[in-house]
């Protein structure tokens, strides 16, 4: 066994030196690997991957554009950056599918319906792309990852022969973002950090390509995509398998869930807002919280949007309740002496949280649902605010 692994490390290293020598035997196959979800976040959406397999040449590898290096340069300012420099890795099958089993995830295998010189061009194009000048790609979690590269090397191979038809779930118009929750629960952290950065471009309708920056989608669409073949339109995947046959796994919800802590900070500040107004009070270390907390979120929306290369963070309306001024209010809200201009600030901010409320309605761009009692909370704490500095100096 041991010597078998060393003369695949060393037929591997060979296609890397001179792939264009090697021709792929009339019993090779290109597929489409899907696996299912995990429990992790970064799992959560599954993964998909390509596979080349020939017999006679006793090769077997998955081309994966799923790798990424943490010990890379700057790895995690490029990160937040939106530079994310991920890469095509090649591995053996066995070590692909082991990994898998472990992890008790489902993998399923469909087979394309090419001729020989279709399978010699698609193994060019991946050796190709292995190459180390051209294996790395920024990557775009919705618009270039490692599922769109097997939508986007399938259409490159084959152009115009290739059809990917369009799917029944597409009728009811989701969009990136609905396409997004119905691999991860809105009640978790996950869900909630995903959709407090990220802007309303996840909001438009997603396109029937766009289905497929999740593998799920990935595997459907390859199911009902056609090709034409000696003049006749043909299904462009022959056969399928399941290689893998797990319980389902899925990202789970915890127990302190976003909406139980927003919803507790909720009812603590609405039953602090109401001992202040019978009191004539203002409990000034919750309302510095509240603003200091809101505005440096703020400050990180804004950042994203404006200085970074994330193309789904600008036109981000979670600065309408995370509103970046906020931040130095805060630090003005601990002097002694109030200013005269605050009660004008809070009618400002209110208006700013029941437009974000009206956005939402419209379809303008949907929130972490989580985040809705705290709006609540929000609008009537400034209400009260802005009628204290209206009526009180202190």
């Amino acid at each position: 066994m041991k010597k078998k692994y060393i003369l695949l490390l060393c037929f591997l290293s060979f296609f890397n030196v001179s792939n264009a020598q090697v021709n792929l035997s009339v019993y090779s196959e290109v597929s489409i690997i899907t696996a299912g979800p995990g429990s992790e976040l970064f799992e959560a959406f599954g993964h998909a991957a390509i596979r080349i397999k020939d017999p006679v040449l006793q090769l077997d590898i998955i081309y994966n554009y799923g790798m990424f290096d943490f010990n890379a340069p700057n790895f995690y300012t490029n990160f937040v950056k939106g530079k994310l420099n991920y890469q095509l890795g090649r591995q053996h099958f066995n070590q692909f599918i082991s990994n898998y089993n472990y992890q008790k995830r489902n993998v399923q295998q469909q087979v394309l319906n090419l001729n020989q010189s279709e399978r010699q061009a698609f193994f060019l194009y991946l050796e190709n792309n292995a190459a180390p000048e051209n294996r790395d790609y920024l990557y775009d979690p919705y618009f270039n990852n490692c599922a769109t590269k097997l939508r986007d090397i399938t259409t490159t191979v084959l152009g115009d022969l290739v059809t990917f038809d369009a799917l029944h779930q597409s009728q009811e118009n989701y969009s990136l973002r609905a396409l997004m929750r119905e691999e991860i629960p809105w009640n978790t952290w996950g869900s909630f950090g995903i959709n407090l950065a990220l802007g309303n471009k996840l909001d438009a309708i997603a396109t029937e390509a766009q289905y497929m920056y999740l593998p799920n989608y990935v595997f459907q669409k390859f199911k009902v995509a056609t090709r034409i073949q000696d003049g006749k339109k043909i299904n462009l995947v022959k056969r399928e398998e399941v290689l893998l046959k797990h319980s389902k796994q899925s990202y789970k919800a915890q127990i302190i869930s976003p909406l139980f802590v927003f919803g507790l900070l909720s009812l603590l500040g609405l039953w602090i807002t109401y001992k202040d107004y019978h009191k004539r009070n203002r409990t000034k270390w919750f309302d510095f919280l509240i603003l200091f907390t809101s505005g440096v979120i703020g400050v990180f929306i804004l950042f994203l949007w404006f200085f970074t290369d994330h193309a789904t963070t600008p036109n981000n309306f979670n600065f309408l309740w995370a509103f970046a001024p906020n931040l130095l209010v805060a630090f003005l809200f601990l002097k002694k002496k109030s200013k005269q201009w605050f009660a004008t600030y809070f009618k400002f901010v209110t208006v700013l949280l029941i437009s974000m409320l009206l956005f939402w309605i419209l379809g303008i761009q949907s929130f972490p649902y989580a985040i809705f009692p705290f709006l609540v909370f929000l609008i009537v704490r400034y209400v009260y605010l802005q009628h204290h500095f209206s009526t009180s100096n202190q």
